[in-house]
């Protein structure tokens, strides 16, 4: 599996999005966090801004949908610009069927659990899924400090996406930084979100970089990534 970088505009100016976009040339997608003020206690950017990004940047869009009602927003956002759509699971009412929404859209699926869900319930729909997002912090806000606690949670999913053979990517979100991200990828993600760690940086284009080369170094000696 290869390692992805997703810097999470959340840390960006919102100002200056689309030159925000351009500052992390490199990464494999741009990060894009939605919220409601419902499912989570916060309120950021929605359908219209992700238009607009989507017509100002190269880059795809990975958006994150902390929202309430997942099942009747998620498919607009797909329609909006997003080539991944990631909803999460305490929110979607039918969550087989709008992944397979999402995918018949033209988009790749991903489902997110908050820390407190565990993810062996929902063994039987990985298959459905593009992507599984492991939040390791509790989402609604950006600047939190990394959940170590998550990372048992990360190993158990790797094995069950191995155990299935599945080609699912296996994203982390919050907290991911330097000092974190080596561990994300031992424990088996392949998908990083990086919010502060790249757009609080001097350079964002080098902190992409440099993330990656941990990440990469950090797979190469994992046990997951030799067993596959």
């Amino acid at each position: 599996m290869a390692v992805q970088i997703n810097p999470s505009i959340l840390s960006a100016d919102f100002a200056r999005l689309a030159e925000e976009a351009k500052a992390v040339e490199g990464a494999d997608w741009l990060h894009v966090d939605v919220m409601d003020n419902h499912f989570v206690p916060n309120l950021t950017l929605g359908v219209p801004v992700v238009e607009s990004l989507a017509r100002s940047t190269d880059a795809p869009l990975d958006c994150h949908l902390m929202i309430a009602d997942a099942d009747r927003w998620a498919p607009q956002y797909v329609e909006a610009g997003a080539s991944s759509v990631t909803f999460h699971v305490e929110a979607a009412a039918a969550p087989v069927r709008l992944a397979r929404e999402i995918r018949a859209k033209g988009a790749r699926a991903s489902m997110a659990l908050k820390p407190a869900t565990p993810i062996e319930p929902y063994e039987d729909l990985l298959p459905e899924l593009d992507m599984l997002l492991i939040m390791t912090v509790e989402p609604g806000f950006g600047g939190q400090a990394f959940l170590d606690i998550m990372l048992p949670k990360i190993r158990r999913t790797r094995e069950l996406i191995s155990k299935h053979g599945l080609q699912l990517w296996l994203q982390v979100d919050g907290g991911v930084s330097a000092s974190t991200i080596e561990q994300c990828a031992e424990a088996g993600a392949d998908v990083f979100v990086a919010g502060s760690a790249v757009y609080g940086a001097a350079d964002p284009a080098a902190a992409v970089r440099a993330l990656r080369t941990q990440a990469e170094r950090a797979t190469a000696r994992a046990s997951w990534a030799c067993d596959e």
